[in-house]
């Protein structure tokens, strides 16, 4: 024991000695740009990052790689809360409660929660790292494929289930992201599947396009047909943060909980923060006495995916660091950093250096995560009140940044233009579930979880046959799934009659409902809509073998069949006059005419960006596109709208071009 102590402040006090801090501050610099900027990527910016740490040692290596790691979801929530977009996959959670925190004039509580609960999640997952490793080894060892798969299920079913009355859509979401997830080559054959003879599409859909399309685009069509500032109230900006920071500690338990829920599922391989923060999130709303604020800017719903997001990074160490293998695509790179240093990975991480192992450069990973975060959470406190600021400025200046900060995202995560144009229809599927209240994040979850559940789907039939469903743990499982999702509706039902006595309906909480009259064709014609590409994709996939069309056949034979009971559903919510179309906010205040006009406009733009941007390139495209809406969208005086129009073009090309050295293409015209 004394000796695991001395290798534990040895390790500590590692990061301080000799260059090792300095490269951690160099990374934590990085970190901060890579998560603000929407799309760059913290994978991706760390495996560009591998070249420079060949003549590093051990120490300073992983204390400049995890420097960087640590804080670019803590960064993320920044962007996520302040513009809706998300500035990491991992920080898409924060969206559902933080942006509307921001509209509301409550982005530096917002901060201030998402901020200190981030830290608390890192401090709690890098403990773990610490305490829990010799624990979970057998933990993890004895989980097999059908475990595997029900505990993406499990994951799957509490995020579907936050859809209250609208379970059945909720479920029906998920399902079309595990479908969307099957788009490319098969991981178990090699054949391709609903590719469409497109090459981009071999490496299936890109998370960062549908992500930030998905939840980008409705928030710039939103704010440009209100055509307010992000936040409509203005409140005390300093004071706000600080009442954050207490909703963390009023807040505690969620806090611990959901530390708890991003570490502990971390350690399974795939199961890493893009899926942890939606279970935090479900798990947020399940515990909280009143579940209609989530979705309003519920402080709460910022919290658990904040305190999940961060802690999930030290549950990928601990199998990373103890087996030797990756549980997500950070931990996949860092797996070559340790090729780089010459280190194996495994239980030599685990005896200390006077018996041959790397103890010590263990327990300094624990440290760097833990400065990390500290001194992040410092540096983005210190300048809070002026990136609280962002959210009052006019949004006829800020909606074409924002755009081509999406259509960059897009671009960075494969370097594949394509990609952007997975952004518009990703962003009008979205802007569509929004006005007929279909929920998103289980579609999401569902592509993010795709993978992994197919995977284990085929290893589960292919090693025990159907048997494996009367798994002692399968069957605990899926009781726990089933629970999770009756639960909230049983208490929405409960609601309902409470709410019935006092002659008020309860509706689905974050939306308002127009009353003024009942037509369900829409939400018919969606149903319908799915209805026909689900039939026309089991059609497609009926030259598929087993191997390969098993995930596919199950998966699109349950969206069909549920698709069809939704539409029955609505054609008697319809017929009883119980189904309103939903109208925005800003069609309500607005009125529906103004509110029409101003979103064809909006999307004319966002194709025109797309265009402008295909033709000359990001760097002058995004300086083109600029100038022109600020002219002719926004009436912006000249000098305005060619200052921000440069400063665009500048900043994309200093950054991405010089910097990170992107090769963004030209443009057709300029090729």
């Amino acid at each position: 024991m004394a000796e695991i102590a001395s290798c534990f402040v040895s390790g500590a006090f590692q990061i301080f000695t000799g260059g090792a801090f300095s490269l951690m501050l160099l990374g934590i610099l990085i970190g901060l740009a890579v998560g603000i900027l929407p799309g760059l990527g913290g994978p991706g910016t760390l495996a560009l990052m591998l070249p420079f740490i060949y003549k590093m040692n051990s120490v300073e290596a992983f204390a400049f790689l995890l420097g960087m790691a640590s804080v670019t979801n803590t960064t993320g929530d920044i962007t996520s809360i302040l513009f809706g977009v998300p500035g990491e996959p991992t920080t898409a959670a924060t969206i559902l409660d933080g942006h509307p925190m921001a509209k509301q004039g409550k982005a530096g509580r917002a901060l201030g929660a998402a901020l200190m609960s981030s830290l608390a999640g890192a401090v709690f997952g890098a403990f773990l790292l610490a305490l829990s490793v010799p624990v979970v080894r057998p933990l993890v060892l004895s989980l097999r494929s059908p475990e595997f798969f029900m505990l993406s299920m499990l994951g799957l079913t509490f995020v579907a289930a936050l859809s209250g009355e609208s379970l059945l859509k909720g479920v029906v979401s998920a399902g079309i992201g595990l479908f969307l997830s099957t788009i490319g080559l098969c991981q178990l054959s090699g054949i391709q599947r609903y590719t469409f003879g497109q090459l981009f599409l071999w490496d299936g859909l890109g998370l960062v396009a549908a992500t930030v399309g998905f939840f980008a685009i409705p928030e710039i069509i939103d704010l440009y047909v209100q055509r307010t500032s992000i936040a409509n109230v203005r409140v005390g900006r300093l004071g706000s943060v600080t009442e954050g920071i207490k909703d963390t500690f009023r807040h505690w338990r969620l806090v611990i909980s959901c530390s708890a829920i991003g570490s502990f599922l971390a350690i399974i391989p795939g199961i890493g923060a893009a899926t942890t923060q939606w279970i935090s999130y479900g798990h947020a709303v399940q515990v909280s006495k009143d579940k209609e604020r989530f979705g309003k800017g519920a402080v709460e719903g910022v919290l658990g995916p904040g305190a999940a997001n961060n802690a999930s990074l030290g549950g990928n160490l601990i199998t990373t660091v103890s087996f030797g293998i990756p549980t997500s695509v950070i931990t996949a790179i860092l797996m070559g950093a340790f090729i780089i240093q010459g280190i194996a990975p495994g239980p030599e991480m685990l005896v200390p250096e006077a018996k041959g192992g790397h103890l010590a450069l263990t327990f300094s990973f624990v440290a760097t995560i833990v400065v990390s975060n500290i001194i992040t959470v410092i540096v983005c406190l210190l300048f809070l009140n002026q990136l609280i600021e962002i959210t009052h400025v006019r949004s006829s200046l800020m909606i074409p940044f924002i755009i081509v900060l999406v259509f960059l995202g897009a671009f960075a995560e494969k370097n594949a233009f394509p990609d952007v144009f997975l952004v518009l229809l990703f962003g009008m599927l979205g802007w569509v579930m929004v006005h007929l209240d279909w929920p998103r994040p289980p579609l999401i979850l569902g592509l993010v979880l795709g993978p992994l559940a197919e995977n284990r789907l085929f290893l589960s039939t292919d090693n025990y046959g159907f048997s494996w469903l009367l798994h002692p743990i399968v069957l605990l499982l899926l009781a726990i799934s089933l629970l999770g999702a009756a639960f909230p509706v049983i208490q929405k039902r409960r609601a309902r009659l409470k709410g019935n006595q006092e002659k008020n309906s309860v509706y689905t909480a974050g939306e308002k409902v127009s009353k003024a009259r009942v037509r369900p064709s829409w939400a018919m014609a969606f149903d319908f809509l799915i209805i026909v590409v689900f039939s026309l994709a089991l059609y497609e996939s009926r030259k598929f073998d087993l191997r390969t069309g098993l995930f596919p056949w199950i998966i699109g034979t349950a969206v069909f069949a549920l698709a069809i009971a939704d539409l029955v559903v609505d054609l008697r919510a319809g017929k009883s006059g119980k189904r309103q179309d939903h109208q925005s906010e800003a069609g309500s205040r607005l009125g529906n005419s103004v509110s029409n006009r101003r979103t064809i406009v909006i999307l004319g733009w966002i194709i025109a960006f797309f265009i402008i941007i295909w033709l000359l390139g990001f760097a002058i495209g995004a300086a083109v596109c600029t100038f022109l809406n600020l002219r002719i969208a926004s009436r912006e005086k000249w000098f305005t709208s060619i200052l921000l129009a440069v400063l665009s073009g500048a900043f994309i090309y200093l950054l991405f071009y010089l910097v990170l050295n992107i090769p963004f293409p030209t443009g057709r015209l300029l090729a």
